[in-house]
């Protein structure tokens, strides 16, 4: 299918690197544009997402979309290569469950864990540990959540590879090791080291940069 695609991202970002990562799986071409999600949102970003404002946008044939798993939902239902839900009813449905569990449980207990006050920490680590643990269940031996290969749950715990190790380097904080979630670690390395997911990953020495420079503030 040769339609337009464009999606309007920010290089840090975990959420946009869930679309150009699953576009790249696919095989699909798309037009990236950077937006400065900080200091000066473009017109078109805030024409295609007035609501949230924020990224990503994918846009197709002109139409824009919004929310990062919405996006990939929509990715998976046009394009049918290469997919990356189960095509089995039930295992679709299996993984649209941990899906919204990294995004509703999993993901706000990480970032509490690693940016709250100190006097809460230790107890919002324990319960981001508790989220982990469960996520790694999933896993049951496979070298991905998706199996042999990664599929849209991968995608979307995305943030648990090099963006937390990332902020685990600039606030000393450990809240994913080997030593705690082997299984989970190993996946972590293992997803890193797919050519096609390490073409779309910011570099690490900028990110961490970035992300110093946020705590700071």
């Amino acid at each position: 299918m040769g339609e337009e695609v464009k999606v309007f991202g920010f290089w840090a970002s975990p959420y946009s690197h869930r679309v150009e990562l699953a576009l790249s799986l696919k095989g699909v071409p798309y037009e990236y544009i950077e937006e400065d999600i900080l200091k000066n949102k473009s017109d078109l970003l805030l024409k295609y997402n007035p609501i949230h404002k924020k990224v990503p946008v994918f846009l197709h044939k002109g139409k824009p979309i919004v929310e990062s798993i919405v996006i990939l939902e929509y990715i998976e239902e046009t394009w049918k290569a290469n997919p990356i839900l189960p095509q089995n009813p039930y295992d679709k449905a299996i993984d649209r469950f941990w899906i919204k569990f990294i995004d509703d449980k999993c993901l706000p207990a990480v970032r509490k864990a690693t940016f709250s006050p100190e006097n809460e920490r230790e107890t919002a680590v324990e319960e981001a540990c508790e989220c982990l643990k469960t996520l790694e269940s999933a896993l049951n031996g496979k070298r991905f959540f998706g199996g042999d290969a990664i599929g849209m749950v991968d995608i979307a715990a995305n943030f648990l590879t090099i963006w937390l190790r990332t902020i685990q380097e600039a606030t000393g904080l450990e809240v994913l090791s080997v030593e705690k979630f082997p299984d989970l670690f190993k996946w972590t390395d293992d997803f890193i080291s797919c050519s096609v997911v390490k073409e779309s990953l910011p570099p690490t020495d900028k990110l961490l940069s970035f992300v110093k420079a946020s705590l700071s503030q």
